[in-house]
């Protein structure tokens, strides 16, 4: 089984396709970062307008490596979906399309098995992504940037954390975005076993990432308590929880976090819908009539 694991894994990073979600994710950090290098006094300025009747905020000191980090963030996990439907979603259609997948069908080893196999390969892929994008977000814009403590603006307000108790925050964030797009991994793989080309299971994950996350920005009472908290992308923003702390007597109380329980909840949630559309995939692969 750890053969095929390789061989798998082998297949997915010998496809040039699949280096075009480094590219674009190099791309988009690089113009973020030179954008804000050079203009991201005036943005920060702008961003904290609303607060500085509360306390004054030196643009010098906001614009750092951390805080870059933290906006790069915001605008890019949402995408990184598409990135990896891209993969995910030609697990076993493109097996299909190209005439190998009775062949490997054939194999000793249950059907089963061998989704969790193309499931395990997929997911190796997501977080190799995922390392990709702290390193150029994270590490390259410490090296522009430097460091300095964080505000995390909420509503009104903002959060501000000291340089030493933000790294670990990073590690947590990148971990439960790991959770995250494990389960669009697990969508986008379960939309591959009932199509025989790669796409039609990419292109039904985009656009149901597109609906849920038009849905989670409306503003609509109607939504906010019937569909809102039971949208996987709704739990995708879940990291964002790592940033908000708790304060006492105006003092940020270091190493806190302000819902620890609503991170845990949205992480179980993400699991469950990984466990469901994994199992909607198992039960159709076993069902799949392969003719090619």
């Amino acid at each position: 089984m750890m053969r095929l694991l390789q061989i798998e894994t082998y297949k997915i990073f010998k496809r040039q396709r699949t280096y075009i979600a480094f590219v674009v994710i190099a791309a988009i950090i690089f113009l973020i970062q030179v954008g804000l290098r050079f203009g991201g006094k005036e943005y920060v300025s702008m961003l904290m307008s609303a607060m500085n009747e509360t306390f004054e905020v030196n643009p010098d000191e906001m614009l750092n490596g951390y805080f870059v980090c933290f906006f790069i963030l915001n605008l890019l996990l949402v995408h990184v979906p598409i990135l990896v439907a891209l993969v995910a979603g030609d697990m076993i259609s493109g097996e299909s399309n190209m005439g190998t997948l009775r062949l490997l069908a054939s194999k000793p080893i249950s059907r089963t098995k061998l989704l969790m196999v193309k499931f395990t390969a997929s997911v190796f892929y997501t977080l190799v992504l995922l390392i990709w994008v702290a390193i150029l977000s994270l590490l390259v814009s410490i090296l522009i940037f430097g460091t300095n403590s964080i505000y995390v603006p909420k509503e009104l307000e903002a959060n501000i954390i000291m340089p030493s108790d933000i790294l670990w925050r990073y590690f947590a964030a990148f971990g439960f975005a790991a959770i995250a797009m494990t389960t669009i991994a697990s969508m986008s793989l379960m939309f591959s076993v009932f199509a025989d080309n790669s796409i039609g299971p990419i292109v039904a994950t985009v656009c149901i990432v597109i609906i849920f996350t038009i849905l989670m920005q409306m503003e609509i009472p109607f939504y906010d308590e019937t569909i809102k908290p039971y949208l996987f992308t709704t739990h995708m923003l879940g990291w964002k929880g790592f940033f908000y702390v708790k304060a006492h007597d105006g003092e940020t109380i270091l190493g806190s976090v302000s819902n620890i329980r609503a991170i845990i909840k949205s992480a179980a949630i993400l699991v469950i819908y990984t466990g469901i559309f994994l199992t909607m995939a198992a039960w159709a692969f076993r069902k799949k009539n392969i003719l090619s």
